[in-house]
């Protein structure tokens, strides 16, 4: 074992922020003006963390002036959502819309979808009832188990088992609210000539945890390369308010509260990212299980989730498949 595999820790994912902004910074204006020929940069803002990242690099590499935030609240989404993401804007000095989705999603019948599914599986569930969908976590199993938590207009909660076909039902319902976010996006991209900004981060690009053509759809994505806790150096960094910095970090999808770490991930974030970077630097388990206090075994089951997680995003990262190469197309980074 090297000298630097016994040294392992979180520090390998600190951050100099102000080099990184500057080169995140270069790398928006080469690829706003130059390469996409676009006069600005469009971000859904959600309250949360990694869009507020890309709204204050864009704002530091473009200027305000170019930067315009989207809201786009939904009949689940958090009060806090929208209060948070109008607090960044102010303080950036951006430009902002307010596009209320409800009435999008209620014209695709994505509730009724939803709700339907969910009563497959929960055959007393009603409008008046909250709900949001979790998997088991790999302590409790080698392999992932969806289950929907409901809850009853009177408080009472319960966990089900969802089957394979209520699982893809429930999944496609809900995928309309980031595909129809990303289609206001881009009417306002097209309406000023922007470009449109992906907010994925290194942890959500890698293992999938974005809707295709929904969230995952952008011109340019400049935080792809960071781990969140590195979007949470470059955050701070940049004067992203406090409350931000201490929000958990949430889907905002289902109308119960619902972390990342529930419905996705095998841990939370900071040792995700260090089970990732461990991964992507192809260090042993026991190196990183040190550095978490945590088994061997249990890095070793992260790692093959992450592994399982990969072969999934495959499908997500493909360009549409062609029969031969047309003109230049079909190539993008």
């Amino acid at each position: 074992m090297s000298q630097g595999q016994r040294e392992f820790s979180a520090d390998h994912l600190k951050l100099d922020a102000g080099k990184e902004a500057e080169r995140i910074g270069a790398f928006i204006r080469d690829g706003v003006f130059k390469r996409l020929r676009r006069k600005g940069i469009v971000v859904g803002l959600s309250g949360g963390i990694d869009s507020s990242a890309v709204a204050a690099l864009a704002v530091h590499a473009l200027g305000a002036d170019r930067v315009v935030g989207i809201f786009m609240p939904e009949s689940d989404s958090s009060d806090d959502s929208l209060r948070l993401g109008q607090q960044l804007a102010k303080k950036l000095g951006i430009r902002t819309f307010k596009e209320d989705i409800s009435g999008v999603l209620n014209g695709a019948e994505c509730y009724r979808r939803r709700d339907e599914a969910i009563k497959a599986v929960v055959p007393e569930y009603h409008a008046g009832y909250k709900s949001k969908l979790v998997l088991s976590s790999l302590d409790s199993s080698e392999f992932r188990i969806s289950y929907v938590v409901v809850q009853s207009p009177e408080g009472v909660q319960s966990k089900v088992r969802l089957t394979a076909d209520a699982f893809l039902a429930l999944v496609a319902a809900t995928n309309f609210k980031q595909r129809t976010r990303k289609m206001m996006e881009y009417y306002y991209a097209d309406r000023f000539l922007y470009a449109v900004a992906g907010t994925p981060n290194r942890l959500e690009y890698d293992q999938g945890f974005f809707v295709k053509n929904g969230d995952g759809s952008a011109d340019i994505k400049p935080i792809a390369h960071l781990y969140k806790t590195q979007v949470y150096q470059m955050a701070g960094f940049l004067g992203v308010p406090d409350e931000i910095l201490k929000r958990p970090p949430t889907t905002d999808t289902y109308s119960l509260a619902q972390s990342q770490e529930e419905f996705y991930f095998s841990l939370p974030y900071d040792k995700m990212d260090l089970c990732l970077y461990g991964k992507d630097h192809q260090l042993p388990a026991s190196t990183v299980a040190r550095a978490m206090a945590v088994t061997e075994a249990q890095v070793e089951r992260v790692y093959r989730d992450i592994d399982a997680k990969r072969a999934v995003a495959h499908y997500l990262h493909m360009e549409p498949l062609l029969i031969e190469p047309i003109g230049t197309g079909g190539r993008h980074s």
